[in-house]
């Protein structure tokens, strides 16, 4: 995998982190599951591109 295709997994990432962590913030009310969420993305998209 090129390092334009791994830049291009990481942006893709990025969108759900920020409007999916706004929707668990307005769902649940705290930052707690903000980061559970954007640390179970994080490792998915580090999982996703070490390949």
């Amino acid at each position: 995998m090129d390092i334009a295709r791994k830049i291009g997994i990481l942006v893709f990432c990025a969108v759900p982190a920020i409007v999916g962590g706004g929707i668990v913030y307005a769902i649940f009310g705290s930052y707690t599951p903000v980061f559970i969420f954007e640390t179970l993305l994080f490792f998915t998209a580090i999982g996703i591109i070490s390949k």
